[in-house]
C-alpha cells in the first residue's frame, strides 16, 4: 500500500489515542481476544501451495525478475522525506532503497526476486547453476510467530505475507528468518502516524506469492513468465512428490524439504547444495551490490557476504523447534492480536480520516 494511501485524510496522534479511549472498553476489549485466538499460523498441512524450481533448466534470463516487479509495482513502497529522528539514534537505523530501485542483483523493499549464480565443478563436469530467490514460504514461519505486531501471517494455502498496513518496520521477521530475507524501507507506514521516534522504522518487504493473482486462480507472474517452465506450482503432497522424482531421475539434491522444518518452495539441483552454498557465498564479495547496500542501511555493515538481501543455500535447522522460540511465540501470540487490533483500528482512522491537524 503506498504512502499516499496512507496520507488520505490523516489523523493526529492525539486524535487517534482519543478514539481509542472513547469506547476502547465496548469496542477493543470484546474484540482483542478473538484476534488473538485466532490462528495466524495455521499448522502445516500437505494441501498448501508449494513451488518445485528445478534449477537444470534455469537459464538465468531475469524474465522472472522483470514479471514480479511489473505485477507487484502497486505495492511498492513511496517513503516520505525526511526520515523520523529515531530515539535514541542507534536503536534502528534508517534504510532507504527508493533511490536504489533498479538494484536486481539481491532482495530489496523494490525486489523481491533475484538470481544467484553458481559456477560449480562436480563429479568431473562444469555446472552453471542459475537460482530464482525469493521468500521461501516456510511451513511453520518464523516471522508470523515471532512478529509482535501480528503483522506477518501464513494463510492457509501456505503463503505467507506481511501486511503493510500493521508493520511497524521493527524487523523482527527479517533477524528470525533463517534466510534473512524481509527487507525495510523507511518513511512510510503506519509507524509514522503514531510514534515516529519511538518504534519501528519503516515497513518490511517480501515475495507475498502474487497472492493478488492465486486469489484470482492465476499463476504467480514468475512462474506465468518463465520461457524455460523452470518452476512448478501445486498442493505440497505433489509437488514434494514430483521433487523427489524428480532428483532420483537426475541423481540430483533438493533443498527446502527439511531446511527449517519444512518450506513451501523446493529446488532441486543436479549438485549439492552445499557446493551451490560455497559459490554463491564466494562470489558475494565487494561490489555494487554490497556498496548498494551499505548506502542503503546507512551505516556500516558488519556482515559476511551472505546475509540480509542475499540468502545462503546452507543447512538450516527448524528455528520454531527451539524451546526458548516456542515459549517467545506463545507469549507473543496474544499480544500480537491485540496489537493487530490496535493498529488496525488505527490504520482504518489514518485511511478514513477525521478532520484532525497534525498536532
Amino acid at each position: 500500500m503506498s504512502e499516499k494511501k496512507h496520507r488520505t485524510g490523516t489523523i493526529s496522534r492525539r486524535g487517534f489515542l482519543k478514539t481509542l479511549g472513547v469506547g476502547s472498553a465496548g469496542a477493543l476489549i470484546p474484540a482483542a481476544p478473538a484476534l488473538a485466538a485466532q490462528d495466524r499460523v495455521p499448522a502445516p498441512s500437505d494441501g498448501e501451495l508449494a513451488t518445485l524450481l528445478d534449477l537444470s533448466k534455469c537459464i538465468g534470463c531475469g524474465a522472472c525478475v522483470e514479471a514480479c516487479r511489473e505485477s507487484n509495482a502497486a505495492k511498492f513502497p513511496e517513503p516520505v522525506k525526511p526520515f523520523p529522528a529515531m530515539l535514541p539514534s542507534r536503536r534502528a537505523k534508517p534504510e532507504d532503497w527508493s533511490d536504489l530501485r533498479d538494484v536486481d542483483d539481491r532482495l530489496t523493499p523494490y525486489n523481491w526476486l533475484f538470481l544467484q549464480n553458481a559456477e560449480v565443478e562436480y563429479r568431473g563436469e562444469s555446472y552453471d547453476i542459475n537460482i530464482p530467490r525469493r521468500c521461501m514460504h516456510c511451513q511453520n514461519p518464523p516471522c508470523a510467530n515471532m512478529c509482535p505486531f501480528g503483522a506477518a501471517n501464513k494463510q492457509v494455502n501456505g503463503l505467507t505475507r506481511i501486511s503493510p498496513n500493521l508493520c511497524m518496520g521493527g524487523a523482527k521477521c527479517r533477524t528470525v528468518c533463517p534466510w534473512h530475507i524481509p527487507q525495510r524501507q523507511s518513511g512510510v507506514g503506519l509507524y509514522r502516524h503514531l510514534m515516529p521516534r519511538l518504534a519501528g522504522n519503516g515497513v518490511m518487504y517480501k515475495c507475498d506469492r502474487c497472492y493478488q493473482l492465486l486469489d484470482k486462480g492465476e499463476l504467480p507472474a514468475c512462474i506465468a513468465v518463465c520461457p524455460e517452465n523452470v518452476q512448478t506450482i501445486g498442493p505440497r503432497h505433489e509437488i514434494v512428490a514430483r521433487a523427489k522424482e524428480l532428483a532420483k531421475e537426475m541423481d540430483g539434491f533438493i533443498y527446502g524439504l527439511e531446511e527449517n522444518g519444512g518450506t513451501n518452495t523446493l529446488y532441486v539441483s543436479p549438485v549439492p547444495f552445499e557446493l551451490i552454498n560455497r559459490a554463491i557465498d564466494r562470489d558475494s564479495g565487494p561490489g555494487a551490490n554490497k556498496s548498494a547496500g551499505k548506502k542503503a542501511g546507512q551505516g556500516k555493515q558488519k556482515r559476511s557476504p551472505l546475509g540480509p538481501g542475499k540468502p545462503h543455500m546452507g543447512p538450516v535447522k527448524d528455528v520454531m523447534a527451539d524451546e526458548t522460540n516456542l515459549a517467545t511465540a506463545a507469549f507473543i501470540a496474544p499480544v500480537a492480536g491485540i496489537a493487530a487490533g490496535v493498529l488496525g483500528l488505527g490504520s482504518k482512522l489514518l485511511n478514513k480520516g477525521e478532520g484532525d491537524h497534525e498536532d
